[in-house]
């Protein structure tokens, strides 16, 4: 390889890397959770609303990283790795969508935010609006990021079971190849692998009850929506299309994101950040 060439690939290698590959932004900070695990949170900025940033399933806080810095200029931002993730901590017997709503409620709360905007990416959509039903008072509204197409019955038991059985004899291979299915023909094909390997090595463990337990969820979701009554902004890829009149029906609105894959936050953040926005500015009108 010409040397030329060689600090070409080394330039990219370091520039991704810092991007995706560090631990935190920051400095981070811990709570405890109600059966005392450990919480790793960050939070940078001030201004109202506090948006607080919830990663999704066999990921961590770093999937934010395009989003932490940018909105730090204006908001209070916090993004939190969620137990079983990050550097948070294991132990726990059951992961759950309830326990994982309770560990975001316990981070708020440690920072008496009064005014919160959350933002749930994939699995942790559905972790922010379990956890809006622990901050009565406290929440303006949520971001759901590219988990819900429409809104309604959601997957039997025997269905969701069924799409989980694929990862439990080869969890790494399986992840793995499912998260590669995730993005678009267009994709950066180093974060396509960097996602890809880093989601494939989560505690298989961990994984498997808590992509159950999302799932299960979503049947309940219809209920919890009505039952929080806030604002609610969806922000979907156009992979697959959304039925709006469902996310509608619940008191959803969708934003639709062009041109990249259940990623977009990381894919294309410019553009994930000027839809971000206009969710907020939805929220707060």
């Amino acid at each position: 390889m010409k040397p030329s060439c060689l600090f070409k690939v080394m330039i990219t290698f370091l520039m991704f890397t810092g991007i995706c590959l560090s631990t935190s932004f920051g400095q981070t900070s811990f709570t405890t959770s109600r059966d005392n695990i450990k919480i790793a949170y960050e939070v940078k900025g001030n201004g109202a609303p506090a948006l607080v940033f919830v990663h999704g399933w066999s990921c961590d806080r770093t999937y934010w990283k395009g989003q932490f810095e940018s909105f730090s200029g204006k908001y209070k931002v916090v993004a939190i790795d969620l137990p079983g993730h990050g550097e948070s901590g294991l132990g726990r017997n059951h992961w759950t969508m309830e326990a994982y709503g309770e560990d975001v409620a316990a981070v708020i709360k440690a920072l008496d935010l009064k005014n919160v905007i959350m933002i749930g990416h994939s699995m942790g959509a559905v972790v922010i609006a379990e956890a809006a039903r622990h901050l009565k008072g406290r929440v303006a509204g949520l971001v759901m990021v590219d988990q819900f197409k429409n809104l309604g019955a959601g997957m039997t038991a025997d269905q969701v079971e069924s799409f989980a059985t694929r990862f439990r004899p080869h969890f790494k291979d399986s992840t793995n190849a499912f998260v590669r299915g995730m993005f678009v023909p267009g994709s950066d094909s180093s974060l396509v692998k960097w996602v890809a390997d880093d989601m494939s090595s989560a505690p298989t463990s961990v994984a498997l009850e808590a992509i159950e337990t999302t799932l299960n969820y979503g049947r309940r979701m219809p209920q919890t929506l009505t039952e929080l009554k806030l604002p609610v902004v969806a922000i979907n890829d156009n992979r697959r299309p959304t039925d709006v009149a469902s996310m509608k029906q619940y008191g959803v609105e969708v934003i639709i994101m062009e041109g990249v894959g259940h990623f977009m936050m990381m894919e294309n953040p410019k553009k994930f950040n000027e839809l971000l926005e206009t969710a907020i500015k939805k929220i707060t009108k």
